[in-house]
């Protein structure tokens, strides 16, 4: 399964708010950084699994627009407006690190 095919995946499960379809696509290992913090927000399946049932695929109105993708090796990054979760939408460049057919890094840069 290519990196692209995988980060589909995720977001066709996210956008479905199909909990154990979207973990599937990631690592045992998910670690999840929010530039300029160093440190991950969420490291490991359990607490990023917690975090999405309990913060994102528990809004109705949830949704991930692509808005542009590119893929450069095992890496895709994706520019994309999330809706559902705040007023207005907002919009957040997203690189994920792809290995093994899972994602196992994820790095979120939020519009400034």
């Amino acid at each position: 399964m290519t990196p692209e095919t995988i980060v589909q995946l995720q977001l066709d499960a996210y956008n479905a708010r199909d909990l154990q379809r979207f973990v599937a696509c990631y690592s045992g290992q998910i670690q999840v950084f929010r530039p300029p913090a160093p440190e991950p927000v969420l490291v490991g399946k359990p607490a990023f699994a917690d975090y999405y049932a309990t913060q994102r695929f528990n809004r109705p109105g949830l949704h991930a627009q692509i808005v542009n993708r590119m893929v450069l090796g095992r890496r895709v990054i994706d520019h994309e407006r999330i809706s559902g979760v705040g007023d207005p939408p907002f919009e957040v460049a997203v690189v994920y690190e792809v290995a093994d057919g899972l994602i196992e890094t994820v790095w979120a840069f939020a519009a400034v």
